[in-house]
Parts: structure tokens; sequence; C-alpha cells
């Protein structure tokens, strides 16, 4: 064997290699890959198991209780670290992998870096089908884990050990890419993993990676400065991207200095204070009609960073149809859509190039006191809406607000699907930079509880709060168990309304009759039989309280903060006590219905449609 090379088995050279990965995060050199969430099963526990515990020291290996639980917890990792470093998941072959499919989709939409590394059947096929192999008649040489091609942005199969030397710097390049950044996907057959091979010793020497800063086209900026120039209203979106270029402090610069009204994306929802002068709310369907109100009477509008997402452009009826659009995004796919002019580059470098040429122009002083005028209406619609009114149960706003009166500037709140984006996105007044994660690009059922134990790997300081219903509780809850046993704690705060009320909501309110959503409804003879969630939390583990006032519900939060553990604190919450967004969204109903509820609710949908901005 030549000097300069190892014999290793192609596991230990994909562990070896990722423990030589580094990151400079808040001036301090820091692993990229700080640790493994891992279920093991005789896909990956003899190879890649057995490497993991060799470097035990050097990558922790945490427990998972649920392939997808592990794969949230991921992304709500790397959300918190606003995508600087990037947990690794490694499941078993067949259902241990395919359980993550659903977890890489809420990477993928979000783009967020997960790692994803899965055993595979035997390259050699010669002991096939093997327990856990779904055969594929017509084309053998696939597997389950072809399933993740739709949901990752890199995809392989490991088939010879050489192939890690090309493999892993382009996965590790695709989840550091500013504008492809998503999860990557690593296939390992069982027999490949375990083979041995020469590696170059250079392969795995210490490597300190940085984030790209693409700077944006001069042409691109001189355009958008002139177009700037000439408005009249504008208007900046504060997307996702703002906190993944880490330009918060740009932004809220940018925006004081022009004088111009900022509103956010539930992605970029904290990217300003909410005591930021030029600060005017949450926008679209979860947001606020303050925040609309300024989105609608702009002439232009500054996306910086923002995928436009049909909840934050309300389906496209939210602009003025003659409003032009400036998009910066370090994506050329976000940044051109709907005919926007682009800005492709880093948000915080095109803000700083945007700024030097801007220099001596700003927005209108009326416009300008507009957007302030609907930031203390939005002050005064929140503090109405989180006021008790004396009524048990409460209301989805009340206890959002007594969560936001109980947290510091360095606490993180986080939710996910039903009702709560909305009530929290509206009522929740950021105190601190980079502090929500409301995971609304693929609104995943369950995320509220694994992705507050990954943030919990994030955070240095605060707590972690989260918000979920009785649904998503139901839907994925094992991770009350993987924090404790870890020690990363969270307080959840689990609503209770008996039932999906929001998709009722939904159903209703476009004509249909309530069905299958409320347990009271529920086909068969146990309809009346309810889930005791604080015993059901109790038995993992967490300290939990059950709360019958508000009164308690305050006392519960203080107990909570100071509690070695992970708290849950279980209360009911009114079922149609909602607060409203203020833009329309595009769903489908039925153009035939001998329903008239659902005919008059089409000729309702069709005449929102009418204000739909036409694009690609």
């Amino acid at each position: 064997m030549a000097t300069d090379t190892i014999r290793l088995t192609t596991a230990e050279a994909i562990v070896r290699y990722l423990i030589a990965q580094r990151i400079v995060v808040d001036g301090d050199e820091v692993p990229l890959f700080p640790g493994v969430l891992a279920i093991f099963g005789h896909g990956n526990v003899t190879s890649l198991g057995h490497s993991l515990e060799m470097h035990r020291d050097e990558i922790p290996v945490w427990r998972g209780q649920n392939e997808q639980g592990m794969g949230l917890a991921a992304a709500g990792f790397a959300k918190a670290m606003r995508r600087q470093q990037v947990m690794v998941c490694t499941s078993s072959i067949g259902p241990g992998a395919t359980n993550m499919v659903t977890a890489a989709g809420v990477a993928m939409s979000n783009r967020l870096p997960v790692l994803f590394i899965s055993g595979d059947t035997f390259s050699s096929r010669l002991p096939d089908p093997v327990l856990q192999q779904v055969e594929h008649f017509g084309t053998p040489s696939i597997t389950v884990n072809d399933a993740f091609l739709p949901v990752v942005r890199f995809w392989d199969r490991i088939t010879h050990p050489a192939q890690v030397l090309s493999s892993l710097p382009q996965a590790v390049s695709t989840l550091l890419d500013p504008a492809d950044c998503g999860p990557a996907f690593i296939g390992l057959p069982q027999d490949i993993a375990a083979e041995a091979y020469d590696f170059p010793v250079a392969f795995f020497t210490t490597e300190v990676r940085e984030i790209a800063r693409p700077r944006p086209d001069r042409g691109q900026v001189a355009r958008a400065v002139e177009l700037l120039r000439s408005s009249k209203r504008p208007v900046i979106i504060a997307g996702g991207g703002v906190h993944y270029s880490r330009a918060e402090a740009e932004l809220a610069a940018f925006a004081e200095e022009f004088g111009i009204p900022v509103v956010e994306t539930v992605a970029g929802k904290s990217s300003l204070l909410a005591t930021h002068p030029r600060y005017s709310g949450p926008m679209g369907v979860t947001g606020a009609e303050a925040a609309n109100t300024v989105a609608t009477e702009a002439d232009v509008v500054l996306a910086v960073g923002t995928r436009l997402e049909d909840f934050t452009t309300g389906s496209w009826t939210v602009f003025d149809p003659k409003a032009h659009i400036i998009g910066v995004n370090a994506a050329r796919f976000d940044a051109i859509k709907h005919r926007s002019l682009p800005v492709v580059g880093d948000a915080r470098e095109a803000l700083a190039d945007l700024r030097e040429q801007l220099l001596g122009w700003s927005a209108d002083p009326s416009w300008t006191a507009r957007g302030s005028q609907m930031r203390r209406e939005l002050q005064a619609f929140v503090d109405g809406r989180t006021t008790d009114d004396g009524v048990w149960p409460p209301s989805y706003a009340q206890l959002v607000g007594l969560v936001h009166d109980a947290a510091t500037a360095d606490d993180y709140v986080l939710t996910a699907a039903g009702g709560l984006p909305g009530e929290l996105n509206i009522n929740w007044m950021s105190k601190g930079i980079a502090t929500f994660d409301c995971e609304y690009g693929f609104s995943c059922m369950g995320y509220e509880i694994s992705g507050a134990w990954g943030a919990a790997f994030a955070r240095r300081a605060g707590q972690v709060y989260s918000m979920v219903g009785d649904g998503s509780y139901l839907m994925l809850n094992s991770d009350i168990y993987a924090s404790v046993l870890s020690g990363k704690k969270m307080i959840l705060v689990v609503c209770d309304n008996e039932g999906y009320a929001v998709i009722e909501r939904l159903q209703v309110g476009q004509g249909g009759a309530s069905y299958n959503n409320m347990l009271k409804d529920s086909a068969g003879s146990g309809s009346d039989v309810r889930v005791d969630f604080r015993a059901h939390a109790a038995a993992m583990g967490a300290i939990t309280f059950e709360v019958g006032s508000l009164a308690e519900f305050r006392d519960a939060l203080l107990e909570a903060k100071s509690a070695d553990r992970t708290a849950v604190i279980v209360t009911k919450v009114r079922a149609s006590d909602w607060t409203e967004g203020g833009a329309f969204w595009q769903v489908g109903i039925p153009e035939v219905s001998d329903r008239s509820q659902v005919q008059a609710a089409r000729a309702s949908m069709d005449a929102g449609l009418r204000a739909q901005r036409r694009g690609v």
C-alpha cells in the first residue's frame, strides 16, 4: 500500500470525511456536521454504526425514536442555525428509509440542509430479495431509496467505494450552496459499506468550509436602483433568505435609511424586531390586514430572499397588478418569478450594493408614515386579540399572548401546521432577531415537536417554545422522549380543540358540511373518548401541567421555564375563534354541486380570482 493512502471501509471513509469538515460560526471554528441522528437497523448498524461508535467523541450520535422525527429535527436545527451547520440522519433500509422521505420534503421545500444516509440493498444482488427489500420487477436497480429523488437537491447511491471521493464533496457543496441549498441523500448498499478501499490520506484533511456570498450583477443592480428611484410607494418583503444570509442588520439599516416599510413572510419573520420603526407586520394569507394594505398599495416590491409562496402573495392577488417586483435572491429560479426584475445574489451583499447606489434618495415621507401607521394599527389589533376576555377555554391568540409575555429576546418559538401558524404569525411581535420558526413550506404536522427538539440542539441561550395542536401531537410525539433522553429541553404548549379544527374551518367556509375532521364527528363507537395528553407526555418523562384558567397557564409557564427538562403544558382552546388573515387564498372548489353553499363559495372564489396577477 502506498504511503499516501489508507485502507478503510466505505462507511469508515464517510465518517472520517464528515468529521474533517469544519466551518466558522460567529467567529468560532466548529464542526460542519455537529452530530448524527440515528436509528440503527441491519442496513446501517454493522458498518456505518460501527464506524460512528469508533468516533463517538468526534461526532456524537443521538438516538431517534422515529426516522421522520429525526429528519424534522435536523431541519429544525438547520433553520435555527440559519443553515450554517448540518445534522446527519441515518436509517436502515426499507421503512426506516422511507420514513425519512417526508422530512426530506420539509427540508427541500424550505431550502434547508440535511444530510440523509440510508442503508440500501446489496449492490451485488446475490442475496436478493433481502429483508425489507421492495422488488421492482422491470427495473431491478430501483430500491425504495429512489423515493428520495423528488425531495432532495443531491442524490447518489454508492456502488463502489471510490465513488465516495467525488460524491461526498458534491453533497457538501450542495448543502452549503446559497442558491441550491437543500437536503442531500446518500444510499449506502450493505456490501459496499463494508468493502475496503485504499483512500487517499489527503481526502481526510481538515477543511474549513465557507458559505459563498455571490455578488449580484452590476447591470441588475443598476436597473433595480433605477426602478426604486422612480417609485412612489416601495415596500420590502423580508423572506427566509434574509436569515440565511444573516442580513438582518443590513435590512434594518436599509429600511431605516430610505424610509421603506418592511413586511415579512412566514419564513422571514423576526428579520426585524417588531419595535423597528419601518416594521409593518406579516403579510399574506396568515398575515395581518395592516401589512397586506402596505403590500397592496405599493408600486414597487423589493422581494428579498423569498420564494413568493401562495400564502405570501395571497395566491398572487395581494399586489397591485401594475406594481413592479424586484427579486433579490441567491437562486435565479426565485429571482425571476412573475416577471420580476432579478437581482441574483446574496441578500446581504445585494442590499449593500443597492444601498451604495441609492444614497441621497428616500421614499416619500408620507409613504414612510403610512407604513408606521400600519405598524401601530397592527399592534393595536394584536393587543385586542390577545387580551383576556374572561371566557374559558381561551382563544389561540390569548395563549400566544401569554407565551409572548413570558418570553425574552433570547427565546425561540416554533410551530407548523393547523391554525397556529396564522395565530403566531400575526400575534407574535418579535423580541429577538431570528427567533421564530413556522414550518409552512411543507406545512408538516408533527414538525412542532421534532423541530423543537432540533432547535434545542442549536440554541445556546433562552428557552425553546413550541405550540402544537392536538392533531399534530397525535401524529408525531415521540420526540418528547427524545428530548428528555438527550437533555435538549423545550417547553411544549399543547392546544387541544378536539380535532382538525382549522381544516374544518376551510371545509365549512368553502361550502362543505363538517365531516371527518372533529373528534365528535368521528365514525365509530368511541367518538366520545379523549386523549389524556398530560398523562401521555408524563409517560415519556416530561414535566407536565394541565391548566383550567389563564392564571394557571401563566403559573405553568413560570414553572416550565425553571424546569430541568422538557415541560409540556396542556390546555383546551376554542375550536372556532380565529385571528383573521388579510389575504385571498385559492383552493379547489367544485364547479358543479347540488349544495347551495358550495355554489356560493365557488362564485366567491371566481370573483377573487379576477384580481389574480398573471405570471409564470
